[in-house]
C-alpha cells in the first residue's frame, strides 16, 4: 500500500516520467491520496492566475483525484500525528503540519509514503517511503 505526497501527486500530473512509471506499475486500490495532499493541490492550483496551463492542471488534476481512493483522516491518523509531531519537536526537527499529516497517514495504514522529498520524510521515525522520482531510493 503507497500514500502519495504533494510533491509525487504534482510529479503524475505534469507527466514526470519515474513517478508515472511507478504509479503505473501498480495496482489501482494499492495506492491512495491523503486528504491533506488534495487540499495542497487545490491550494496551489487556486494560486495560479487564470489562464491556459491552470485551465490543463485542473484538469488533469481532477482526472487523477476521480482515478485514485482517498486515505482518510481518521482517529488513528491523528494520534499518529500528534506523536510525530511531538518527538520531531523533541529531537528539534521541524517539518510543515501537512508533511506531517501525509507522514501520519502512511504510518496509520502501514502505507509507503511516495516522495519527491525525501529530505523531510527521513526525519520520520519508523516511515517508509520511496522517492518516486529517482530510480530506486527508499527508506
Amino acid at each position: 500500500m503507497y500514500v502519495l505526497d504533494t510533491d509525487v501527486f504534482s510529479a503524475i500530473v505534469r507527466g514526470q516520467e519515474e513517478a508515472m512509471s511507478r504509479l503505473l506499475s501498480l495496482e489501482p486500490g494499492e495506492v491512495s491520496v491523503p486528504q491533506p495532499v488534495v487540499a495542497e493541490v487545490r491550494y496551489g492550483l487556486a494560486r495560479l492566475s487564470r489562464s491556459r496551463r491552470r485551465a490543463a492542471l485542473e484538469k488533469r488534476v481532477e482526472a487523477l483525484l476521480r482515478a485514485m481512493p482517498r486515505a482518510e483522516w481518521t482517529d488513528e491518523v491523528s494520534r499518529r500525528f500528534g506523536a510525530v509531531k511531538a518527538d520531531l519537536e523533541r529531537r528539534g526537527e521541524r517539518l510543515e503540519d501537512f508533511d506531517v499529516a501525509i507522514a501520519s497517514h502512511g504510518l496509520a495504514l502501514d502505507a509507503v509514503v511516495a516522495t519527491a522529498n525525501v529530505r523531510h520524510y527521513e526525519r520520520v521515525t519508523d516511515l517508509r517511503w520511496e522517492d518516486w522520482t529517482t530510480p530506486s531510493r527508499a527508506g
